[in-house]
Parts: C-alpha cells; sequence; structure tokens
C-alpha cells in the first residue's frame, strides 16, 4: 500500500493503470481534456505491479484495480469516482495546481 500511495504522491496527478484499460484511457483523456498532463504508470509493465495490483484492488474495495486517481497526492478513486466527481473535477485540478485558467 505503501509503494501506492508514494506513487501517487510523485505529481499532481497520477492515474495507475492497465496498457490493455480502454477505461483507464477513456479517464486520462478526460483528465487531459481539462488541460492536466498527468503522470501515467501502466502497472502491466512495471516489475512491482502485480504487487501494487492488489494493494490497489484493497484500496478501491473492489476486484478491478485501474484505473486509481490521484489528484493533488490524495486518491480520489477509480473510474466510478472519476465520473461522480465530474463536475468537480476542474476545482480538484486547480487545487492541485494541475492546470491554471
Amino acid at each position: 500500500m505503501d509503494m501506492v500511495m508514494k506513487l501517487g504522491a510523485e505529481s499532481s496527478v497520477v492515474i495507475l493503470t492497465k496498457s490493455t484499460c480502454c477505461i483507464s484511457h477513456s479517464i486520462e483523456t478526460l483528465i487531459r481534456g481539462y488541460g492536466a498532463n498527468p503522470t501515467v504508470y501502466e502497472l502491466d509493465k512495471l516489475t512491482n505491479g502485480k504487487e501494487m495490483e492488489k494493494a490497489l484492488v484493497e484500496l478501491l474495495g473492489s476486484k478491478s484495480s485501474v484505473p486509481a486517481v490521484f489528484i493533488g497526492e490524495e486518491f480520489v478513486g477509480g473510474s466510478n469516482e472519476i465520473i461522480n466527481v465530474r463536475g468537480k473535477l476542474k476545482q480538484l485540478l486547480l487545487k492541485a495546481n494541475s492546470i491554471w485558467i
């Protein structure tokens, strides 16, 4: 779990994903659409990716581990949470200094 939280704090916006996950790609596209430049880690390409994936399953409380989105060093959640905060996503990105107006 510590590895996941450490990666989540490395940039103002971090997305943990898998290279084959189309939902992760959609979430990344949504965030980039606001002008943010997220740091993206593809777990299936990391040497400790399986271990991190298990930690994400615990963190998300579901079978799906990706996407996992951190904004401003805080864990926002997976795709459902990002879609639910969509109206507030711009404010989260502004607060994290990920975008400017």
